[in-house]
């Protein structure tokens, strides 16, 4: 039996680049077992880097990163430690899926560790109690607030029992309370659980304090390392944020300067915001009930409250985004009206998700939204130039948004905020997720609006030294306002020391609840009740990690199931895949046709006697021709052919009657339309014939016998689709496209989805394999297409009118093939694409050329040559269309189509090899 390390993790000469940024330079850093680590440090700094390499979610570009006793750049050695390790990453939820409910978030994670029913119910039972998620089991996701998503984030990473707890900033944007809770469900976990390490990111201070040794980064070094009071004697500092700020180099901390608050000026006359029973119902949930109160002119209102609470719907419905169900609101004296244009005007906007324009960068960013609020052309450039410098963004005016750090993100976000120079700001959380100097910065930035230029100001955050600063504060949970005062006021109405324990007293109230969750002895409710599992016995946690290593027909069928869930539950994405593929049909099946009838035509007859109407007549009595009115002249023929109004024009010429009765040959025109020229030599073989058949019955009617044109007769009889009608061959060549074509684009944007949502990290960071994870998420667009084809099937017997002549089990079976392979294709295609409309357009023309050109559509396969011929071949289109024709039009079944089964049985196993081999089990 081997010992556990004394170390849990060791960087030895680490750096890390992205393009021309350094992020970790020559990082040396030994963590120990046991223990709870806390890293520290500015927007930018390499702390999510380091957590990534750690957790074995980036790959390792230079040095050595040993966790829990082996090398993580040693594949082997990931798959051994996956199971004991959680890793949540930074971001709003960035490990969730939105359209799954709290409890399926969880249920999914539970199977990708490999737990039983019955285990991974009691553990989502404890984690939803002790995290306050229990009233929610059935909330999608994507409608929790931003600290619930945190919430249910940090539970989905503690679903299993982990040696070792990597946390990414897990609690930015979460209210002191829920704050308070993760931590007193960590500490009794790790109480369960001893040896569990804990490494976390973290931009809250009062948090720091808590870690048993702290990591302080800047500019991907380490500043400094040990217990947050070694940490504060070094820098000879009372609070972390002044230590921080003291052990920065020289010039960023004289940058740094301490924040003063001058005291408010006055403002005379109306107050810039009022609200009086303002309610906000969605459904049966009320978000905001009977809300009231007033900001003056110029005042800086801070928002408080628990997540979920409404805090950002009574923003929404202050600036017109959103309509009030009941009560009203006015700014400037003005009542807010949604879409109200003129009013939005008056007021900048910060929402709580970056909400600006990734692909733009900076200075763009600024000028679009300078034009979207009208400022005048001229102005344009200098006021911009005037927020660059004014909002510290001058090294970053041609960086693109996405590739800002999080505190300059920020500061733009309120530079764009502000670029129409509005008289009131509505800052919802801007600083979540900030470092303490950032957020200092921002705050210069919202007092001197606020002070020297009369700004009022709007603003919601969980930062308790910011509400401190505030000139008033409002207090909210569950949709209502519980205490609106100053700061000071509030802590002195409670008989606190600090206006953290204010506002949980608040909460306690509201909610009948001690602070912690009833917490008595340091345990709470849910230790009554049971608590988590314990640790398992070794020989159990020995399986659990062996089963972890091999195929896992559990962690699949996770994937799988999410994925269908995730698919039913998108209407627009459904109805695409099921409806759109039966349009498709029908506009092809009736718009692609290669039958030439009812072509139009017109007779100039310059004769007009009995035999050139009986020439006529076998033109008047075809089903490939209609009659239009007669022609006059050869100007109105040629206008007539040139508008389109006919294809075909007949001159009879004078005498044609009596030339061929006296035996003469007279010659009659035929002037066709070739702008098409399939069309056009189609109906010369028609004219030819008629003309044929004419001149077959007049020998016979003169002389009682056909003239002989030729040594032979040659007779046409087709061996199948007798009637040569091209809807028997259309229908089934277009349901071989749409099985290719809707399939692979679905299967291609489902996979590239979730690397562009953030949610590729739980492929990197959890036990599933690569072809579990490819598999997994292949298998409900098979059923898709599946039913799919049942369904064009259907439309091709009963509204087509073109049976299956062949046998249905052996189409069918080809049609599991050959859909297994195009979403096999979409698979390919997603495993080297980043983003969905990338993954569109290279799925689009991968697909749609090849099926179209080079399958049997436009000719057979077997006549292409060079690399026309290889492509046929090399793709499964063709295959299929051999089973689908044969099938619906020759009676064909298993036996005459053995070929073409193994044919497309090959694609299978090729195509799931090479997406396999391209899709990254880590991140670059």
């Amino acid at each position: 039996m081997t010992a556990e390390p004394t170390s849990a993790v060791r960087l030895e000469i680490v750096s890390h680049r992205y393009g021309r940024t350094s992020a970790l330079d020559a990082v040396t850093l030994e963590l120990p077992a046991g223990r709870t680590v806390g890293f520290i440090g500015p927007d930018g700094v390499g702390k999510s880097t380091l957590l990534a390499l750690v957790a074995g979610a980036r790959r390792i570009q230079s040095g050595k990163v040993t966790a829990l006793g082996g090398d993580m750049a040693d594949s082997g050695h990931r798959r051994r430690v996956c199971p004991r390790i959680a890793y949540m990453p930074q971001g709003l939820g960035k490990n969730l899926y939105m359209d799954l409910t709290v409890s399926e978030n969880l249920e999914f994670f539970g199977r990708l560790f490999g737990q039983g029913p019955k285990e991974r119910h009691q553990r989502i039972a404890d984690l939803l109690r002790s995290t306050g998620l229990d009233p929610f089991p059935d909330r999608p996701a994507g409608k929790l607030s931003g600290g619930m998503k945190q919430k249910l984030g940090l539970c989905c990473a503690l679903i299993h029992d982990p040696d070792l707890l990597i946390l990414d900033e897990p609690t930015t944007g979460v209210d002191p309370l829920s704050r308070r809770q993760f931590w007193d469900l960590i500490d009794r976990i790790r109480r369960q659980r001893p040896h569990m390490g804990v490494l976390v990111a973290t931009a809250y201070m009062d948090e720091a304090e808590r870690f048993d040794l702290l990591v302080a980064m800047n500019e991907g070094a380490v500043l400094a390392t040990g217990s947050p009071a070694e940490i504060k004697a070094k820098a000879s500092a009372e609070t972390l944020e002044d230590a921080f700020v003291a052990l920065l180099p020289g010039s960023e901390e004289r940058s740094h300067r301490r924040l003063t608050i001058q005291p408010r000026k006055g403002h005379d006359g109306q107050p810039a915001i009022v609200a009086e029973e303002l309610t906000r119902r969605f459904g049966d949930f009320t978000a905001v009930d009977r809300v009231s109160f007033r900001i003056a002119r110029g005042e800086i209102f801070g928002f408080l409250g628990s997540n979920g609470c409404g805090k950002t719907t009574t923003m929404k419905v202050l600036t017109g985004l959103l309509p009030a169900s009941e009560g009203k609101a006015w700014l400037f004296g003005e009542e807010t009206k949604a879409h109200d244009l003129e009013t939005r005007k008056r007021v900048g906007y910060m929402s709580q998700a970056f909400s600006l324009y990734a692909e733009l960068t900076v200075r763009q960013n600024l000028d679009l939204h300078a034009r979207l609020f009208h400022l005048p052309r001229q102005s344009i450039p200098g006021r911009i130039e005037e927020l660059i410098v004014r909002f510290g963004l001058i090294d970053y005016t041609e960086v693109l948004a996405a590739a800002l750090p999080l505190g300059v993100r920020q500061r733009l976000s309120l530079a764009v905020a502000t670029i129409h120079e509005p008289e009131m700001l509505i800052l919802d959380e801007p600083t979540s997720g900030v470092d303490p100097i950032a957020r200092d910065s921002f705050w210069e930035l919202l007092i001197d609006l606020s002070r020297n230029q009369g700004v009022t100001i709007f603003i919601s955050t969980h930062f308790m030294n910011e509400a401190m600063r505030c000139d008033r504060i409002s207090l909210m949970h569950a949709g209502q306002v519980l205490a609106s005062d100053t700061p000071a006021a509030l802590v002195a109405q409670c008989s606190a020391e600090t206006l953290e324990e204010a506002f949980i007293a608040y909460l306690q109230g509201a909610t009948d609840q001690e602070a912690g969750g009833q917490q008595t002895g340091g345990h709470t409710d849910a230790d009554v009740q049971g608590g988590l599992a314990g640790p398992p016995t070794p020989q159990v946690d020995m399986l659990s990690r062996r089963a972890a290593q091999r195929f896992s027909p559990r962690r699949l069928f996770a994937y799988s199931l999410r994925e269908s869930m995730e698919l039913l539950r998108d209407p627009i994405r459904l109805t695409v895949a099921l409806l759109g593929t039966a349009f498709l049909m029908l506009v092809f099946g009736y718009g692609i046709t290669f039958d030439v009838e009812d072509l139009t035509y017109a007779v100039l007859d310059r004769d007009r006697t009995p035999e050139s109407r009986s020439y006529l007549e076998g033109l008047a009595g075809s089903r490939y021709f209609l009659e239009q009115p007669p022609l006059a002249t050869h100007s109105e023929m040629d206008h007539r052919l040139k508008s389109g109004d006919i294809s075909l024009a007949i001159e009879i010429p004078p005498n044609f009657g009596k030339d061929l009765l006296q035996g003469r040959t007279p010659e009659v025109a035929a002037w066709i339309d070739g702008s098409m020229p399939f069309a056009a030599e189609t109906t010369r073989g028609y004219l030819e014939g008629l003309h044929r058949h004419y001149l077959t019955e007049l020998s016979r009617r003169n002389y009682g016998e056909a003239p002989v044109f030729l040594p032979a007769e040659i007779e046409s009889r087709y061996r199948y689709n007798q009637d040569f009608k091209s809807i028997f061959a259309m229908v089934p060549t277009v349901i071989a496209l749409m099985l290719m074509f809707i399939p692979a684009i679905l299967m291609a944007l489902g996979v590239v989805r979730e690397k562009e949502l953030g949610s590729i990290t739980n492929l990197y960071v959890t036990p599933v394999t690569r072809l579990e994870f490819l598999f997994g998420k292949q298998l409900p667009y098979i059923a898709l297409a599946m039913a799919n084809f049942f369904l064009m099937c259907g439309l091709a017997v009963f509204l087509f009118g073109v049976p299956v002549r062949g046998s249905f089990l052996a189409l069918s079976f080809g049609a599991l093939l050959y859909v297994t392979a195009t979403t096999g294709l979409g698979l390919f295609i997603s495993s080297f694409t980043r983003t969905q409309i990338a993954a569109l357009f290279a799925t689009a023309i991968a697909t749609t050329v090849p099926a179209v050109m080079f399958s049997g559509m436009m000719q057979p396969v077997s006549s292409l040559d060079g690399s026309a011929a290889v492509i046929g071949q090399g793709f499964p289109t063709g295959y299929f269309m051999t089973i689908s024709v044969g099938a619906f039009t020759k009676a064909l079944d298993f036996a005459d189509l053995y070929r073409d089964f193994l044919a497309l049985a090959v694609f299978i196993p090729i195509l799931t090899i090479l997406s396999m081999v391209l899709l990254n089990k880590q991140e670059h």
